[in-house]
């Protein structure tokens, strides 16, 4: 029994990694309403009413600020469907998708 058990080879490397992360950038400009910008953080990136309030706050401000970090194709999505919702009622909002360092 115990030359069997010896016999096993462990692996080492199972090639699975970590996938990389993106954080996604909202813009400030001068013609997106303060209330659409809460609207979109609340109902896009589910942040809560408070939190949604202090990011708009920060991105009017400072120019941006980071809503969210994601793997590639949920931060794409997110930023997408964001700029979407912003054309439809004809607000130039700008969102941006950096890969974290």
């Amino acid at each position: 029994m115990a030359k069997e058990q010896s016999a096993v080879i462990e692996r080492l490397h199972t090639g699975i990694y970590k996938p990389r992360m993106f954080t996604v950038f909202m813009h400030n400009d001068d013609f997106t309403t303060m209330e659409f910008v809460v609207m979109i953080l609340v109902n896009v990136f589910f942040k809560t009413e408070n939190e949604a309030e202090r990011l708009m706050l920060e991105i009017h401000t400072s120019g941006k600020a980071a809503v969210g970090t994601y793997i590639f194709d949920i931060a794409v999505s997110k930023a997408r469907k964001a700029t979407e919702m912003a054309r439809a009622e004809g607000f130039p909002l700008c969102l941006t998708v950096v890969e974290q360092l």
